[in-house]
């Protein structure tokens, strides 16, 4: 049966049909919907949502020591998290097969950075594969089980944004059903003490000289025959783009197994063409490769290594061909991102933008958008968790040196499961004097409303205790957490100032802002309206400092669009004239 499939959609495809029995992963964009749609397959498999990357291939590893194939999915910044397992794994071996997503994110289109995770494969010393389209995504995550298995090793699986989502048609199979090893108890081989591991070291290079032998052979990589004039070798989207900007002739060497590097084959490929050239993303990593095996390319001396290519950057790159544009007189609008009309993070950044002796230390999600005007408030953004942490180290400085700003660190509900509690430790163990701040919106929003532990559902839709944030926090040593409705500007404003009195009286304080995200699928959807009296506005601005998209100046008053207000009243809160005032709000449906 052919499909048109996204390589996201493709990927979990093709885990369902190597018959994995246990998949685990962490939400974030471009590798999200690989877990959503393989829930899809609930009846024949389990799926999970995990608190972090790191939980997620921990637990997978645990399933393959089980005797089960199976997978963990992350973006590439998650691998970062799930370094520490992945490394050791690579050293113990595997029981069931295994298998590693990391969906890589050139462009940044939804990133903090854009690391090339080809490196993780070199440095763990797994083999990697690397599709270039939805076809490959299913054929390669089937292929990757069975390199898995051959060689008692976790293989890491290579994607990028471009990949992830674009479609292109697939021909799907039926699940080939794979019998669960039973068990053993392996002391030696499970249990990484320096005295296994020292074992392991030498089993490891091994079987790193096999997996170069095997991709040699493999018909996972292969040459397409031109001229003998220019050569290409490439792997992922990069063979794309490649096989559209070179011209009819053009030989090519395709990289489906992009490590270990079937050498013996390149160094005959480059030895067929006059001139090689090596497209791929990002870092010259495989550029690297050919010249320490005396292998004469050209890379990035022409190639662009930053950000994301298409053909056209490629052709005019290497060939010095400028694309043709057409002039477009009409000026687009600029849209920069912005929170929700009515999110419930805006009463909380509007709060905080007025003190100015605040330092707001934030984190990765929806509210990293309190950093835009004009709620100009967030002033760090480093890393999962890094809202806290680098908050603590900033306070201990500040105590230091005299310097008497309130420090606040800010993450999600989603957030500080991942990574925030250990950071909340830090305050109190470490006595940084700085007021931590869960905004809770009831969801894992960024990514597209994805469940987690405090949300009372699993990924497959099972009830499930919610964990609660308030008990952890008590848990973790603060005297005073203060719960407040964001959207509840008096009481936002009374938490701030109760947290911020306790902390200068010596009493560990946490403020929690709970409202859900309107967005949640499933839930009511309640549209409200709040509108303007002309006669009573004095445009004054105001309403327009909380940086809600439906409030804008209009020639004599302020204005609010009907088509995009959810009636928060936060801009009615706000007006000094009570010019604001709520004139609906009803349920209107489900999300």
């Amino acid at each position: 049966m052919k499909e048109l499939l996204s390589g996201n959609e493709a990927l979990a495809r093709g885990l369902y049909e190597a018959g994995v029995r246990f998949a685990s992963a962490y939400p974030g964009t471009p590798s999200t919907e690989i877990l959503e749609e393989l829930a899809q397959y609930k009846d024949e498999l389990y799926c999970e949502w995990a608190p972090n990357e790191k939980v997620a291939v921990e637990a997978a590893y645990g399933a393959s020591m089980a005797g089960a194939r199976s997978a963990a999915a992350m973006k590439h910044v998650g691998l970062n998290v799930a370094a520490d397992p992945v490394f050791t794994a690579a050293y113990n071996g595997i029981g069931g097969g295994f298998v590693i997503v990391t969906a890589d994110d050139p462009g940044m289109h939804s990133s903090q950075n854009e690391q090339d995770n080809r490196h993780y494969a070199k440095a763990a010393k797994l083999p990697m594969l690397e599709p270039a389209d939805s076809a490959e995504c299913l054929a390669m995550a089937r292929a990757a089980f069975d390199i898995s298995e051959l060689f008692d090793t976790p293989v890491l699986l290579r994607m990028t944004t471009r990949v992830c989502h674009s479609k292109s048609l697939v021909e799907t199979g039926a699940r080939a059903e794979q019998p669960v090893k039973r068990y053993e108890k392996n002391i030696e081989k499970y249990v990484a003490t320096p005295a296994n591991a020292t074992k392991h070291h030498p089993q490891v290079e091994a079987r790193m000289e096999s997996l170069a032998a095997y991709s040699d052979a493999n018909a996972l990589n292969f040459a397409e025959s031109g001229d003998g004039k220019l050569g290409v070798v490439a792997a992922g989207a990069a063979y794309q783009y490649a096989r559209e900007a070179f011209p009819e002739g053009t030989g090519f060497f395709k990289l489906g197994m992009s490590w270990p590097l079937p050498i013996e084959r390149l160094r005959a490929f480059a030895a067929s063409v006059e001139t090689l050239y090596v497209v791929e993303e990002l870092d010259p990593f495989l550029e690297d490769a050919l010249r320490a095996a005396g292998i004469a390319c050209v890379g990035k001396e022409k190639i662009p290594k930053i950000l994301e290519l298409n053909p056209q950057i490629v052709k005019q790159a290497v060939f010095g061909e400028t694309p043709e544009t057409v002039g477009v007189d009409a000026a687009a609008a600029p849209r920069p991102p912005v929170l929700c009309p009515g999110c419930p993070h805006r009463g909380f950044f509007y709060t905080l933008s007025k003190r100015k002796d605040a330092v707001v230390c934030g984190d990765i999600g929806c509210y990293t958008l309190g950093c835009a005007p004009p709620l100009n408030s967030i002033e760090t953004c480093v890393c999962m968790g890094g809202g806290f942490t680098v908050a603590a180290g900033m306070a201990k400085v500040f105590e230091q040196t005299g310097d008497e700003r309130v420090v606040f660190g800010v993450m999600g509900d989603s957030t500080f499961l991942h990574s925030g509690i250990t950071g909340a430790c830090e305050i109190v163990y470490n006595g940084a004097n700085l007021i931590p701040c869960v905004l809770d919106n009831s969801i894992t929003a960024m990514t597209g409303q994805q469940q987690n532990p405090a949300t009372g559902r699993t990924l497959m839709g099972a009830p499930a205790p919610a964990v609660s944030i308030e008990s952890l926090l008590t848990a973790c040593g603060f005297a005073r957490v203060i719960t407040v409705d964001p959207q509840d500007l008096g009481a936002m404003q009374q938490a701030v100032d109760e947290a911020v009195e306790s902390a200068a009286a010596g009493i560990r304080a946490a403020i929690i802002t709970r409202r859900s995200c309107l967005l949640i699928k499933g839930l009511p959807l309640e549209k409200g309206l709040c509108a303007v009296d002309a006669a009573k506005c004095k445009a004054c601005k105001m309403c327009t400092k909380v940086g809600c998209p439906a409030v804008a100046m209009g020639p004599e008053a302020a204005e609010i669009d009907a088509a995009l207000c959810s009636g928060c009243t936060v801009c009615k809160q706000v007006c000094p004239f009570e010019a604001i005032d709520e004139v609906r709000k009803q349920t209107v449906g489900y999300f």
